[in-house]
């Protein structure tokens, strides 16, 4: 497993004007080994994920973006974090970036198994796995965020 230190957190792309990033919804922003990591946490359904999707456009929108989303932290999640993962896995290969996926818990790997996303999305065990199976794929990048 990876390590229990949270880095510090940091928006690499701002949210809206007066949104705070821990106050409008289920998720955090922050950087982490050259990558956007969008941590999700608590329930995550059709009443939270709009929150939830600031973080995913802002991280997904730069071009060649690496966005990580972790979702160790949830507890439960319905289609719309489907739908989320899927747009933002589109966005990501129109920009020529990479997204992965953390996610340890049986039932949310199931999910992702139900609806076919594991083979697309890879779920990874940490970020730091994640981290390394992108740099696999895709090679180092000169100059990382």
């Amino acid at each position: 497993m990876g390590s229990t230190a949270r880095p510090s957190v940091s928006a690499p792309v701002p949210l809206p004007p007066g949104l705070l990033p821990d106050r409008c919804c289920n998720a955090r922003t922050y950087l982490m080994h050259g990558f956007t990591v969008v941590e999700v946490h608590g329930t995550v359904d059709l009443a939270t994920a709009p929150g939830v999707q600031l973080h995913l456009d802002a991280a997904t929108q730069p071009s060649g973006a690496r966005v990580i989303v972790d979702l160790r932290p949830v507890d439960f999640f319905d289609c719309a974090v489907l739908t989320q993962l899927c747009r933002a896995h589109r966005r990501i290969r129109e920009r020529d970036g990479h997204l992965g996926v953390v996610c340890l818990r049986p039932w949310h790997l199931r999910i992702l198994h139900a609806a076919r996303l594991d083979t697309v999305l890879r779920p990874a065990g940490s970020v730091e796995e994640a981290a390394l199976a992108a740099l696999a794929r895709s090679g180092p990048v000169a100059n990382p965020r």
